[in-house]
């Protein structure tokens, strides 16, 4: 990515979030490679935000507790997410709406790609659904994600991929935190 007119221009500063919490996930696994693979860019400050590190309240809460407010703040920090999701029964995990619920104006005006994993349909389905729900929040959703098929082998088409998400998430993240940094984002 180029600076432009010789301006030296912060990082952006991506938040990863892996959505799944289920015992013998794979996310980690997912969110790791994904993770090395970005970390190449001296554009991007990369950060993780694993949901399984969070301890999250079972009902939504009066008041928002700690962990609450610890995502939020990680929420509002980043400039661009990636959100890695398994797809389960066609849609994604509970644990990835309710951290999602948490935060509402921290979302807004910022770019959301998708790394999405399962069987055969390559978490697609879920990705579907987190557009309805990203686009409710005010984000921009990525045109291309990377959709990886568990029963395929890695190969150089998902690095590809990839690299084309990253591409389409600069270019959104720092047209949408000049455009933030002009002129405060309304809802």
């Amino acid at each position: 990515m180029e600076e432009p007119r010789g301006r030296e221009m912060p990082p952006l500063r991506v938040a990863v979030i892996i959505g799944s919490t289920r015992e013998g996930r794979i996310g980690d696994d997912v969110g790791r490679w994904f993770t090395k693979l970005a970390g190449g860019r001296s554009e991007l400050e990369l950060s993780v935000v694993d949901l399984i590190d969070f301890e999250f309240p079972v009902r939504y809460p009066d008041r928002a507790t700690e962990e609450i407010c610890d995502f939020t703040a990680r929420v509002a920090g980043a400039d661009a997410f990636v959100i890695v999701t398994p797809e389960y029964n066609r849609s994604f995990p509970a644990s990835l709406k309710q951290a999602i619920d948490y935060a509402y104006d921290e979302w807004q005006a910022k770019p959301v790609g998708f790394v999405s994993y399962g069987h055969g349909s390559s978490g697609l389905y879920a990705v579907e659904q987190l557009r309805s729900v990203f686009t409710e929040l005010h984000t921009v959703t990525l045109r291309n994600g990377v959709g990886i098929n568990l029963l395929d082998e890695p190969s150089d088409a998902r690095d590809r991929a990839a690299e084309r998400m990253l591409d389409q998430l600069g270019w959104w993240g720092i047209a949408l935190r000049e455009a933030r940094a002009a002129r405060p984002y309304v809802s």
